[in-house]
């Protein structure tokens, strides 16, 4: 599947740094297991990825585990990985919430750019705009319109969480003004526009799909730039009178930086091709995300820069940002 504009990477050139000992490590690897670290809770999207991926690496490499490490918005998860050593037995998976954290804390125990070495990229995770059935709007220039007329408000699963970071995007473009409502998490949000206690909220695609078939949402838009396989129905935001709106969550792995080029160039290979087999591309549409095929390495690191920047915006609409 092509990616979107905002996914169309352009490679930069980088000199891989060896530490002793690194290059005969990359002939003969990999002889032990491999840590797929998650920062994320067990049973989610993204963990549930995760384990789809290392059990196909692990077909094709020998053992793979994964090691749940959540906590503070993922940089628990993500710190550990960076501190791990650059040998390629430890991976760490990446998503939106690592460019997020570069703008919201002032000071990470990472560099998001310098410490780490971007491995495959393999799903973008899009979100769905959805309204309580009760609020008199049946598309994205109908919701603006309401917005100028009278007071909204949305719910999103946090501060910083890219429900939230969306809803302030969104406000930016077009100009309209939404309280926030943040909740502990993206299910009780869910739970309160289905209830009408809030009527708008940019959804994960898996908890809110089944509530929009049921009549009990009304979705409006995708965030990214290209229609969900799992509901190519509903139209993005983009199509719908926003179109330089766009935005979206990813999963990406990665390693330690310093990891051997021959060992990144040959995970990247393995999962690349996983990513893009028709089994995990299925599962990655089922888990409501949009397989993508991933672009070289170095590549990888200008898009981590990019995105960043991107969301960056978004913090600082949401008067979050570590300096505010």
């Amino acid at each position: 599947m092509k990616l979107s504009h905002s996914f169309a990477l352009f490679a930069v050139g980088l000199i891989p740094v060896f530490q002793p000992g690194m290059i005969a490590q990359a002939h003969e690897y990999p002889v032990r297991t491999i840590t797929l670290v998650v920062p994320w809770p067990a049973g989610g999207a993204q963990d549930a990825l995760g384990r789809m991926l290392a059990q196909k690496l692990a077909d094709r490499l020998g053992r793979v585990i994964i090691e749940n490490r959540p906590g503070a918005g993922s940089v628990i998860g993500v710190a550990a990985g960076a501190r791990a050593a650059p040998d390629g037995y430890t991976l760490v998976q990446l998503g939106a919430a690592f460019a997020i954290n570069a703008t919201v804390h002032k000071k990470l125990p990472y560099d998001p750019v310098e410490d780490f070495a971007p491995v495959a990229l393999v799903a973008q995770v899009p979100f769905v705009l959805v309204v309580n059935p009760s609020l008199p709007v049946r598309s994205v220039a109908e919701l603006i319109a309401l917005a100028k007329t009278r007071p909204l408000s949305y719910a999103s699963g946090g501060p910083g969480s890219p429900h939230h970071l969306c809803a302030e995007l969104f406000k930016s473009i077009t100009g309209i003004e939404m309280t926030h409502i943040p909740y502990k998490g993206s299910a009780p949000a869910v739970t309160d526009v289905v209830a009408g206690h809030v009527p708008i909220h940019f959804s994960d695609p898996v908890a809110s799909l089944p509530l929009v078939r049921e009549g009990k949402l009304r979705a409006l838009g995708v965030t990214t730039g290209m229609r969900m396989p799992s509901a190519p129905d509903i139209p993005t935001i983009g199509e719908t009178g926003v179109p330089e709106f766009e935005a979206a969550s990813w999963i990406m792995i990665a390693a330690p930086i310093n990891t051997p080029r021959e060992i990144v160039a040959k995970l990247h290979e393995e999962l690349r091709s996983i990513a893009q087999s028709a089994d995990i591309s299925q599962q990655i549409v089922s888990l409501g995300m949009i397989p993508v095929s991933s672009p070289p390495p170095e590549a990888l690191r200008h898009f981590v820069s990019s995105e960043i920047a991107r969301w960056a915006r978004a913090v600082h609409q949401a008067g979050i940002a570590a300096s505010e």
